[in-house]
């Protein structure tokens, strides 16, 4: 089952891919909670290249590295990567002026309850929204 989480960010879709995919910003907006952050991200943003994101609670009592192969990359308006687990995301963005809009589409897992994953994914692109639109990107 395919979930999808979408937002509109009031910024350049150049700003919004940018903010996206750099290391230095993802570390700054990648956590489903106040209580969670990443602490360290690579990125190789080429088809075949890697990412790896080191996802931690903040109290350090559990943490766990999201990490993935990129399989598209059509800059700025679409990426898609699958995660080591064997799941497949999509990510588009579309330009409106100088507001863009993020949809992300992804296999669902079987741990957790379709709303969860789709709440915790959301959680993360609406922190996203924030930090673009906060002017730090």
């Amino acid at each position: 089952m395919d979930i999808t989480v979408t937002t509109t960010i009031n910024r350049d879709i150049k700003t919004v891919w940018d903010a996206w995919n750099s290391p230095d910003c993802i570390v700054e907006w990648n956590a489903a909670s106040a209580d969670w952050h990443t602490t360290q991200s690579q990125v190789d943003l080429s088809v075949g290249g890697r990412f790896r994101h080191r996802m931690e609670a903040k109290d350090g009592s559990m943490g766990f590295d999201f990490e993935g192969t990129f399989t598209l990359i059509s800059a700025p308006e679409r990426l898609g990567y699958v995660m080591d687990d064997g799941r497949k995301v999509a990510v588009t963005f579309q330009a409106d002026g100088e507001a863009t809009t993020v949809t992300e589409t992804f296999d669902a897992e079987s741990t957790h309850t379709i709303e969860q994953q789709r709440d915790g994914w959301h959680s993360i692109l609406m922190n996203f929204k924030r930090f673009v639109e906060g002017g730090k990107a």
